[in-house]
């Protein structure tokens, strides 16, 4: 994973999509399935782990 994209591109090979108007609501709901699948054990430390950083990387794109 490399970017925002990609993160989102990984939610939907879980069938998940996300899609909001406000960007900080956005990445909100984002991080936590991403939480959620790393709890469940269904993504790698490692990609969760790069998910999470590239989330808190948009969001001081954003502040």
């Amino acid at each position: 994973m490399i970017n925002f994209y990609d993160v989102q591109q990984l939610l939907k090979s879980f069938d998940i999509i996300i899609y909001m108007k406000d960007r900080e609501h956005l990445l909100q709901l984002v991080e936590f399935e991403i939480r959620e699948l790393y709890r469940l054990s269904l993504i790698s430390q490692n990609d969760f782990l790069r998910a999470i950083t590239i989330i808190k990387k948009e969001r001081r794109l954003i502040a």
